[in-house]
């Protein structure tokens, strides 16, 4: 069994920086690319950041030099440092990890962590 969970969210005024943490566990042979998406209401999910188990990068326009988004491979856990936040960054934030789990090795899954809200008040 494969878990994510999420942690960090909260409420905070414009302007102010938050840190979400994505922790994986369980039988996992390996942790492959990992991301954070968001969802506000009535949107649709979107991709806010990505990295690699190398640590390539990559981020949504509206994030790009505000958000940085990292992991700490020793221990299975990805993070996203949040600055200069705005009122649209509220949304629900989901981590995503495709991992290759011990009961099926070589076959790469898509995990989703149950979400973390983030509201940002004007």
């Amino acid at each position: 069994q494969v878990q994510l969970v999420e942690s960090g969210g909260g409420t905070i005024p414009a302007g102010g920086s938050l840190r979400l943490s994505c922790a994986a566990s369980g039988s996992i042979f390996r942790l492959n690319a990992m991301g954070w998406y968001r969802q506000a209401p009535g949107k649709q999910r979107e991709l806010v950041a990505a990295i690699t188990s190398g640590g390539i990068t990559d981020y949504a326009d509206s994030v790009k030099g505000r958000f940085t988004i990292s992991r700490d491979n020793a221990k299975n856990t990805m993070y996203l440092q949040m600055s200069s936040l705005k009122p649209e960054d509220t949304a629900v934030y989901y981590c995503n990890a495709r991992i290759e789990a011990l009961a099926t090795l070589f076959t790469e899954n898509d995990y989703w962590g149950q979400g973390t809200q983030v509201t940002v008040s004007s």
